[in-house]
């Protein structure tokens, strides 16, 4: 057989967004140069205080020069400070503020460790009283990036996907599929936990999460080995919202939208604590009625002499009504001081309903008449449940950090799919041409999951830090497809033979993992780890009778080397190995239809892709990051799409196409322009070159593509917050798919009310509504545009009202399952 090679070359910038990042750059690198650093810890009662807020202040009006948070250790660090005396306050909820001792900073490159600061738990209750701490909307850490939900006004009323879109160095496809850095491949954690979720199960879980349940995203390109090695691009980590205050407290945020169609977004979050028990719960209500617009044209071809043969002109109009009740509810019990134990429930119910019209002309070349046309009537009803146990255990040793934690954890994930197809057959003057079709199909399936872990942390005397742990997992998916269509003849409904399927798959992974880390001098510092995974899978498609098996372990090492020049710039050099392996429903080689012309199908062959991730980094005054990096990845898993000419059909499937190579350079800054205005900036660019055979023939695709994340925020008196933000994306290589330019801009405005007890939002996203996905795919005799706009210009009004009673706790919420979650598929 002979095979063609096809090259697509896209290197398309715009100016306009250029230029706003040089000039952005500009403000930053005109800004003052301090260089110093103070770092200490923040100590509760009992344990290290997480999450308090540190002010450096001057000493001689106490005016305030620089803020910190404390981490999870109580650890803090303010960089860039310049010769002087200062003071260090520290607050948190439940505690009285707490300064230091006079500090003097005489040297610029000078880095001092200031006493630990202990305060006092508050004599009075904080009844009736909420304190509230502005963040930043983007925090850069040595190892990871921060995104404050909150902190952004024009978050409110948007889904947890929606965040991540706007969040930088994310895109999000056509079809919802997560990339990072313009790499696909990301494995997503709800606090700390793999929801075991990914494709369009993930995407239907992201769509219906409110964002007024997030607290914080963070972006990790190259995580350590304690996280699974899963994730080509790296690990997307979803902090929910959690309470630390004794006593009864929450949360109560009401929210309505209105986009082409209406939308609601409503959510609760309580917590009671009282001596040795801790109770916390949340619910969620996500209501959108939304539509979608596709239009694909295709051009059959005669393959001898690339003639053009037929077009395809088909539109597809989905309306679709969309619910999801989301709950978390668990306990925390402090059998001592430095042990806990505790249990979680969660689940979601996503009922959903869809209606699409489809209507597909074919036309030949040159001609001004149609030649037939098909009117395809698709209704799909059914809803995705999920019901999820977990049971945790920590005890911390003393107060170094030394400690052993420990999760165990069950998952159900249940879907029904009830699917109606009725095709219309007419000739261009739109008078029948034969029977109308009939096709039904119902696809139930069942995903059960059992993961336990354990994990250990030893601090030593030297600073270093030995960190090992042990995984396992056990996961069962049953899909059976069963279509019937209707027989003409009898009027019965027959099993479509060709089209059902039932496919069982099963898969154990063993896993065990060590990391150490240490200082190598006062400038120095470097981390080790290792990773192995041993994995068993079996699929088995009783239709049929054909059955694989996949035995296979691998070591995934991760290095780290930090560098501190002086108190104001830091590098960082990490290397990774990663692994994706393929959707447990990407494997089963179901349809899924748009219409008679076009449809999903998946692939049993599929094998796992592995990647080598390269990032240097380099931070500067500790608010302008730069960086480049590089990846390789083979046995590529991308979205593909396939040509029956025989019978003028396209179909997409999933195929493993060879290597993949990613060079990108990115930068991002929190700059204050004046005391009313901050700026967040994130630009990235980068080229990508694939190459493999599709379709039977060699394929080389490769482009350039730049992005670019902006968003202003205006401190207009003590209660009211503005927003102006947006992104642009240029044309950029999807795989076997180049999609041209996209953007939005958004706007919100919001208002402190109620003692700053309530707050208003009101947001309006892409309101020029200009974001829509057009793209096109040029390779063998595939020759395909798209174009898709979803309802995407929305007005959303929202209402929060915060209480508290109590002091500051702690809880712990997070679960150890692996990355099984992430590989779940649901209803769309």
């Amino acid at each position: 057989m002979t095979t063609t090679s096809k090259h697509i070359t896209v290197r398309k910038f715009t100016p306009i967004f250029l230029l706003l990042l040089v000039l952005s750059a500009r403000q930053v690198l005109q800004a003052q140069v301090p260089a110093g650093s103070l770092s200490g810890r923040v100590l509760g009662k009992q344990h290290p205080l997480e999450a308090a807020t540190v002010q450096l202040l001057k000493a001689k009006d106490s005016s305030l020069i620089k803020t910190a948070v404390s981490d999870k250790a109580g650890v803090y660090t303010i960089a860039g400070v310049v010769p002087g005396s200062y003071l260090v306050a520290v607050e948190a909820v439940g505690y009285e503020k707490r300064y230091s001792p006079l500090i003097t900073v005489t040297k610029a490159t000078q880095q001092l460790q200031v006493a630990d600061i202990q305060p006092e738990l508050a004599k009075a209750a904080l009844e009736g009283v909420t304190v509230t701490a502005k963040k930043q909307l983007i925090e850069q850490k040595l190892d990871k990036t921060i995104v404050n939900v909150d902190a952004s006004p024009t978050n409110a009323g948007l889904s947890a996907l929606d965040v991540l879109e706007k969040s930088p160095g994310i895109t999000v496809d056509k079809d919802g599929n997560i990339s990072l850095k313009g790499k696909a491949g990301v494995l997503v954690l709800v606090d700390g936990k793999p929801t075991y979720l990914s494709g369009t199960d993930l995407v239907n879980i992201l769509k219906n999460m409110p964002s007024s349940n997030l607290d914080q995203v963070e972006i990790m390109t190259n995580p350590p080995a304690r996280y699974d090695a899963a994730g080509n691009s790296g690990v997307i980590n979803l902090r929910t919202k959690k309470t630390k205050i004794t006593g009864f407290n929450g949360s109560v945020t009401l929210g309505a939208g209105m986009g082409l169609r209406p939308k609601s977004n409503n959510s609760i979050n309580l917590n009671y604590r009282t001596g040795k028990v801790n109770l916390f719960g949340n619910y969620s209500h996500y209501w959108n009625k939304n539509q979608q617009d596709t239009r694909i044209t295709r051009n059959f071809r005669n393959q001898s002499t690339e003639e053009i043969m037929s077009v395809f002109t088909q539109r597809t109009v989905m309306k679709r009504n969309n619910q999801s009740h989301n709950f978390k509810a668990g306990v925390d019990y402090y059998l001592t001081s430095k042990t806990t134990i505790g249990g979680v429930v969660t689940g979601f119910f996503n009922p959903r309903v869809s209606d699409n019209d489809n209507v597909t002309q074919i036309t030949k070349p040159g001609a001004v008449q149609v030649d037939s046309i098909t009117v395809a009537d698709y209704n799909d009803k059914g809803h995705f449940n999920n019901l999820g146990a977990n049971v945790n255990l920590r005890h911390q040793f003393d107060s170094t950090g030394r400690e052993f934690t420990a999760d165990v954890d069950y998952l159900q994930y249940k879907g029904e799919n009830n699917q109606y197809f009725r095709n219309i057959f007419y000739n261009g003057g739109w008078s029948k041409t034969r029977a109308d079709e009939y096709m039904n199909g119902a696809l139930p399936s069942d995903i059960r999951i059992y993961s336990a872990k354990a994990d250990y942390t030893h601090p030593m005397k030297d600073k270093s830090k030995l960190e090992a742990g042990v995984k396992t997992s056990v996961v069962k998916t049953d899909n059976d497809a069963r279509y019937t269509v209707q027989n003409l003849a009898t009027g019965n409904w027959d099993t479509d033979k060709g089209r059902s399927n039932h496919f069982v798959y099963r898969e154990n992974i063993n896993a065990a993992y060590a990391n150490y880390s240490r200082p190598l001098s006062k400038k120095w510092s470097a981390q080790l780890g290792v990773r192995v995974e041993n994995t068993n899978a079996r699929g088995e498609q009783l239709t049929t009778g054909e059955v694989f098996n996949r035995n296979y372990t691998q070591l995934f090492p991760t290095a780290y080397i930090g560098y501190t020049a002086n108190g104001k710039n830091q590098f960082a050099l990490s290397y990774g190995r990663r692994i994706q392996r393929p959707d447990y429903e990407d494997m089963n080689p179901f349809y899924y239809f748009l219409d008679k012309y076009t449809f999903e199908k998946g692939n049993p062959s599929l094998r796992p892709q592995f990647s080598h991730n390269i990032e240097l980094n380099h931070t500067w005054n500790s608010f302008l990051t730069s960086g480049i990096g590089y990846s390789q990845t083979n046995d590529i898993i991308m979205d593909v799409l396939e040509q029956v000419d025989s019978i003028t059909t396209t179909y997409q499937t999933k195929s493993n196409i060879a290597k993949t190579k990613v060079y990108t350079a990115s930068i991002s800054a929190n700059m204050p322009v004046t005391k009313w205005w901050k700026a967040n900036i994130y630009a990235q660019a980068n080229h990508s070159r694939f190459s493999g055979v599709v379709n039977n023939g060699y394929l080389e695709v490769n482009g350039n593509a730049f992005m670019t994340n902006i968003s202003n925020q205006f401190q207009i008196g003590k209660t009211w917050n503005l927003e102006l933000s947006g992104f642009f994306r240029s044309s950029a290589v999807e795989g076997v798919i180049v999609s041209k330019p996209m953007g939005a801009l958004n706007f919100a405005v919001s208002k402190q009310i109620m003692n700053k007890k309530g707050s208003l939002r009101l947001n309006i996203r892409d309101f020029l509504n200009v974001q829509a996905f057009r793209g096109y795919s040029r390779y063998q005799n595939v020759d395909i545009n798209i174009y898709n706009q979803w309802d995407n210009r929305v007005v959303n009004v929202s209402f929060t009202y915060r209480f508290s009673k109590g002091q500051a706790a702690q809880q712990r919420k997070r679960g150890g399952a692996g990355d099984e979650q992430n590989r779940v598929k649901g209803d769309n």
